[in-house]
């Protein structure tokens, strides 16, 4: 069974888009855990365009109380202000993740020739801080690899080639799975926890999930959008449905 946890920038971005505490972020983040839900991820970006690091303090003090069965996950790129912030929280997971100037959203992961010095370095900080690390990387070998010699914990797959591979059907999606089965069972020998995310949604979960050591998945935009018109908790329990088969 893999664990979801629920990304909830959006709901930051929309209030954002106002000013003002509406539609309050603690509040959905209430809402999820009376629904069930097992895991809450932010991405608290430095041009606080959605979280802000208030939220992130403010949502650490609210699970507090439910921290043996909620796991709180920090993301972002290794820049001080979120190396503060983890090593002040100390979350359960901290997903370092690459930020590329003007980008809407993550789009993709670290590449395998990145240095390594520097983020072996803060790995190193957090799991002393008893921070579960993992790292974003495309589904292939050499990210993988390079994940490993991190000293990282797990590893998460960016998964936006499986949903483009999904809407097409047929051979692309046959490929996609191969691709991604191939990257599961490889950072397992490795070692490595394995977490997913990025376009998951109601429709391409249940195929996904059908790979080997899935850990964790991570899913926002979809989620939240969904909820627009259903409900928050509503749309949670039929994730939950799904991840829990």
């Amino acid at each position: 069974m893999a664990r979801l946890s629920i990304n909830i920038n959006k709901v930051a971005t929309l209030r954002n888009s106002r000013g003002g505490e509406v539609p309050s972020v603690l509040e959905a983040v209430e809402v999820c855990v009376a629904a069930g839900a097992p895991g809450i991820t932010v991405h608290p970006r430095e041009d606080e365009r959605h979280i802000r690091p208030n939220d992130v303090y403010t949502i650490a003090d609210a699970l507090e109380a439910v921290r043996d069965r909620v796991e709180y996950n920090i993301e972002g790129d290794p820049r001080p202000g979120l190396i503060e912030m983890v090593e002040r929280v100390r979350p359960d997971q901290c997903t370092l993740v690459p930020v590329r100037p003007g980008e809407v959203t993550s789009e993709a992961g670290w590449p395998a020739d990145t240095p390594k010095q520097s983020l072996r370095e803060i790995i190193a900080r957090f799991q002393e801080a008893g921070v579960r690390v993992s790292v974003f990387v495309n589904p292939d070998p050499a990210p993988i690899d390079w994940a490993a010699e991190l000293g990282a914990d797990r590893v998460e797959l960016y998964t936006e080639p499986y949903a483009r591979a999904f809407e097409q059907g047929g051979r692309a999606l046959a490929s996609s799975l191969e691709r991604f089965g191939t990257a599961c069972r490889h950072a397992h020998e490795l070692g490595l926890g394995i977490n997913a995310g990025h376009d998951l949604d109601l429709e391409n979960l249940p195929t996904f999930l059908r790979l080997p050591h899935i850990d964790e998945v991570s899913i926002g935009h979809a989620l939240i959008s969904r909820a627009l018109f259903v409900g928050l908790g509503e749309v949670v329990s039929e994730y939950l449905r799904i991840t829990s088969r």
